[in-house]
């Protein structure tokens, strides 16, 4: 059984999870976002925009303004879809 580090309905209506092994590996290279598990799924819930990559329709880019950070920042949360059955 895979489990996830979060799981949560996108603004689309999307279901989106992330295993823990996959953010294991995020935030090895980005450790600076390791306590922004809260606002990547509000990101998921309730981004700004939603943008698409160009060479991969199934990627999508969520933004977000996190004006309560010290200073405000913007955040991008990258999702992709897995297609393993």
């Amino acid at each position: 059984m895979m489990v996830h580090i979060l799981e949560v309905i996108d603004k689309t209506g999307r279901s989106i999870y992330l295993p823990i092994k996959q953010w294991s590996h995020i935030i090895r290279r980005h450790p600076n976002i390791s306590n922004y598990i809260e606002e990547i799924k509000e990101t998921l819930k309730n981004p700004l925009k939603i943008t698409s990559y160009s060479l991969d329709k199934d990627v999508k880019y969520y933004y977000s303004y996190l004006k309560n950070k010290n200073p405000p920042k913007y955040l991008l949360v990258i999702v992709t879809e897995n297609l393993i059955n």
